[in-house]
């Protein structure tokens, strides 16, 4: 099992069926699988998403940083409710954003974050890199290299990577396991090609699977046979 893990949710992971907003059954479920990863030693970091309430590329005609700090503002409210919800389960946790909102959050400094994966808190970053034209996925994959994650788990609608699109592709196959290079070259839709360059460069793999069964967490956490790995 990996010791370090850095699971990277999207909005819509937390909106359930009703693909807007946030389902409080479905946090609900999320949170019971990250407690019980927890309990089993696990260090946990999480990097969440927005595009349950807002995505950059939704303001077509607005300048693009200001739809981009918009979905930072997004994540800060999911990080919110995570946050709570992790908490009423008897678990510290800290909420660390890239865009300083001293009010609800500490900002990121790295020591910091550091610090509280030792004292066996659950870390939560928001707000992305802080940077318009950066996706979470990129700040997904910063901060793991950051704090020095084993793994990034990458909780996905569909069960790992596939060679195309299988929604638009009746023909695209799954594969277990694919190297950065294969995802680069092949332009295949894990992560975006800086995160995965970050990735490459600091060797840290990850894991792609379906977040349908939110105990799919702990298996990816345990290295077992699911989704697709990325090293």
């Amino acid at each position: 099992m990996y010791k370090r893990v850095l699971l990277k949710l999207s909005g819509e992971a937390l909106a359930g069926e009703n693909k807007t907003g946030i389902d409080e059954k479905t946090l609900n479920e999320i949170c019971d699988a990250i407690k019980e990863l927890y309990d089993m030693g696990v260090e946990i970091a999480i990097v969440v998403g927005g595009g349950n309430f807002w995505r950059g590329k939704y303001g077509e005609n607005m300048v693009r940083t200001t739809a981009d700090y918009m979905g930072m503002l997004a994540t800060a409210m999911n990080g919110l409710a995570l946050q709570d919800a992790i908490e009423k389960r008897g678990i510290a946790t800290r909420l660390q954003t890239a865009i300083e909102m001293r009010q609800i959050a500490e900002p990121f400094t790295q020591r910091r974050a550091m610090r509280h994966l030792e004292k066996g808190r659950i870390l939560i970053f928001s707000c992305g890199t802080g940077s318009p034209f950066f996706s979470t996925d990129t700040a997904a994959a910063l901060r793991a290299a950051e704090i020095g994650a084993n793994a990034i788990l990458v909780a996905k609608t569909i069960d790992g990577v596939y060679t195309a699109d299988p929604k638009l592709d009746p023909t695209a196959q799954k594969i277990d396991h694919v190297t950065y290079q294969e995802i680069l070259e092949k332009d295949l839709k894990v992560m975006d090609s800086t995160a995965i360059s970050i990735c490459k460069d600091n060797d840290i793999p990850l894991v792609v699977f379906a977040m349908s069964n939110p105990k799919n967490i702990i298996k990816a956490a345990n290295e077992e046979n699911i989704g697709t790995k990325v090293d």
